[in-house]
């Protein structure tokens, strides 16, 4: 049995970083463990909040604190994948605890500066935040004392046997064969012992070997009465030590010691870098101490569950936790870097209506910006709702693909509206990730689309992102700050507190700007007009939680403001959308009256009178059970469509539109 079959490599580490200035060689070491075949590193950053605050107020140090994280990403070798992110709690470690969790890591990689107490000899010197995670072990553990390792010829591994120090020693194979390395094995015997008892661990040793290593080994056994000082000495002719935990955690002074009192003794006095392994089994401690621990687990795991049920703790930790600002993502370089790494293609799609005054600035500039000097995006569609101006023509000119809606599945007939042109542009592009940006922006600039794009490469985790901005308002021509968003704060926050609370973190629910990856989009259905985003909000949200949904903030928009009377109709379309997903969810009738007509008074010049309009969006269905569209997937990537895909429709979702 070779050391593959004995145990996989990890496929998911963990790396918390404190000082991404100092986590140059945790990051290679990471890569060098890594399952070659399908390997990712995430590494963490963790922002604490003291009690009695809120977690939200975490949310401005969460973007230095990925700002910092960013550094670490020049430090993975070529063709490693690593993941910058971080997590908001009130202790550090249970962040670490609930990231290893999230991210199913197989092992998770510490750093470790501590210095032995004075008067101590080789005392505990981890840090209580890495005490708190290996006591808990939810994943193999690897702390590395490091003393700035680079060029690796020699490693050595003391081994006595038992599952840690075949951690060890299948790690330390792992980095000597990325290294081309040599993986000396040590074990030492006491002195005086008779030739055939050498000969019995020598030859014990050399099965263990051979049983446990696939790259350039030898095996020692040596005499030594003080093994402390044995590897000690053995460690100052080698460029790394790796060594896994003693199996009892108490010394010989009685004290006790997390890894065992060897191992941390020889990392705080070895003079390369030293890595001490620990697998999650609980080994050498007394049936009650395992049951002792355990209860702690689960108590501690109770609490998090329950915290965890609490709407408002999970707002204001998303808040903290998804809250980006565009210039995190403003290195449209690096960004293409995640992009081609990840395998994934991106569509820009611009609906229009009437924009001839802002369409051409902005087609022209995000395909100079994004398309020629950079390759993010991998396609801009316009997707116009039949414009009466130049709009269509001004987009061509300047190099866009222009579509109008109502010639996208002709079959199924045309509805006026923006959620019916977002609805069939699922349709027209091709990209992974969709972004979508207003076309009536006075100030548009490509953050509005690396910035909702950006968080998406960068956290796996989130599916959605909705961009917020300040939002001035121009009345008699003059542009004044904080007047926009006036539907927002007047209807849509308010129902989302009272009956969608996990989204009450959301800043501007009813933004232009936002993206989404093609799996979610496709498969969650699309109010025709003014109600697309807030049920793009409330369905996504019940896919996936609102951890899978992130804001960005892109500073500040200057766009076409609407008449009161438009933004009247604007509410009274998204009441509708908001009461019709209440009715479902809860399976009853809640609203009995619920109309679709809306009455507005007219009066003037001696006459008084009532306009009733018609006003209700419709509802696609996802695209994903349009047959068409199922066709078109398989044409761009080949296969049979999106997995979980389903050619059946219902008849009504299905009836030609007759506007």
């Amino acid at each position: 049995m070779n050391a593959a079959s004995r145990g996989p490599l990890p496929a998911r580490i963990l790396i918390p970083v404190a000082n991404p200035a100092t986590a140059e060689e945790l990051i290679r070491l990471g890569a060098a463990l890594l399952d070659p075949r399908a390997g990712e590193l995430t590494a963490l950053g963790i922002v604490e909040v003291p009690e009695g605050m809120p977690l939200s107020e975490g949310a401005t140090r969460a973007r230095h604190a990925r700002r910092l994280l960013q550094r670490v990403l020049d430090f993975a070798p070529d063709g490693t994948t690593i993941h910058p992110i971080v997590r908001i709690g009130r202790h550090a470690a249970e962040g670490i605890i609930e990231a290893s969790a999230e991210q199913e890591a197989d092992l998770i990689i510490f750093g470790w500066g501590g210095k032995a107490p004075a008067g101590r000899d080789g005392g505990s010197v981890i840090s209580p935040t890495i005490d708190e995670v290996v006591r808990d072990a939810p994943a193999d553990i690897a702390v590395v004392k490091q003393r700035g390792s680079k060029d690796i010829r020699r490693i050595i591994v003391p081994v006595r046997g038992g599952p840690h120090a075949e951690l060890a020693v299948r790690y330390a194979d792992a980095i000597a064969r990325r290294t081309d390395a040599t993986v000396t094995v040590l074990h030492f015997v006491p002195p005086g012992i008779t030739l055939a008892v050498r000969a019995q661990a020598e030859h014990a040793l050399a099965q263990f070997i051979r049983q446990h290593l696939k790259g350039k080994a030898e095996g020692i056994v040596r005499e030594a009465a003080n093994v402390r000082n044995a590897i000690l000495r053995e460690a100052e002719r080698a460029d790394l030590v790796v060594m896994g935990a003693s199996a009892s955690p108490s010394g010989s002074d009685g004290e006790s010691y997390l890894f065992g009192a060897l191992p941390e003794a020889i990392a705080t006095r070895a003079k390369p870098s030293v890595i001490v392994v620990k697998t999650r089994e609980v080994i050498g401690r007394s049936t009650f101490e395992q049951l002792a621990a355990r209860a702690e687990t689960l108590a501690a795991a109770d609490r998090a569950a329950e915290e965890a049920r609490a709407v408002p703790v999970r707002v204001e930790r998303w808040f903290g936790e998804s809250n980006f600002h565009h210039g995190e993502f403003a290195d449209l370089r690096r960004l293409v870097q995640l992009k081609e790494k990840q395998g994934v293609t991106v569509s820009l799609v611009l609906p229009t209506l009437n924009e001839e005054e802002t369409i051409g600035p902005i087609v022209r500039r995000a395909m100079r910006e994004m398309m020629g000097r950079v390759p993010l995006i991998d396609e801009i569609l316009v997707i116009d709702s039949v414009s009466t101006d130049r709009t269509r023509e001004i987009a061509e000119a300047e190099g866009a693909r222009v579509v109008q809606h109502p010639d996208v599945l002709p079959r199924y007939g045309s509805f006026n509206g923006k959620g019916e042109a977002l609805w069939k542009s699922v349709h027209e592009t091709s990209g992974d990730i969709i972004v979508w940006a207003d076309t009536d922006v006075r100030n548009w600039h490509p953050r509005m689309v690396y910035g909702t794009l950006g968080p998406l490469l960068h956290e796996p985790r989130l599916q959605y992102v909705k961009g917020y901005y300040q939002r001035p308002i121009v009345e008699g021509g003059v542009l004044k700050e904080g007047g926009g968003g006036r539907v927002t704060e007047l209807v849509a926050r308010p129902l989302i507190n009272l009956f969608y609370p996990e989204l009450s973190g959301m800043i501007q629910p009813l933004s232009g700007e936002y993206a989404g990856r093609r799996a979610l989009l496709e498969s969650i259905p699309f109010f025709t007009g003014y109600a697309v985003e807030i049920g793009h909000l409330i369905d996504a949200a019940e896919r996936l939680g609102i951890e899978g949904l992130g804001q960005v903030d892109l500073e500040r928009r200057v766009h076409r403001n609407q008449e009161l009377e438009g933004l009247s109709r604007m509410s009274f379309v998204i009441l509708q959308a908001v009461m019709k997903r209440l009715e479902e969810r809860r399976k009853a009738r809640l609203f009995a009256e619920l109309g679709s007509t809306m009455k507005l008074p007219r009066s003037g010049r001696g006459r008084l009178s009532l306009e009733v309009i018609e006003l209700a969006d419709q509802e696609r269905p996802p695209m994903i059970r349009i047959p068409e569209y199922l066709e078109r997937r398989r044409g761009v990537d080949g296969s049979n469509g999106s997995s979980g895909a389903s050619g059946g429709m219902l008849s009504d979702e299905l009836e030609p539109a007759r506007r």
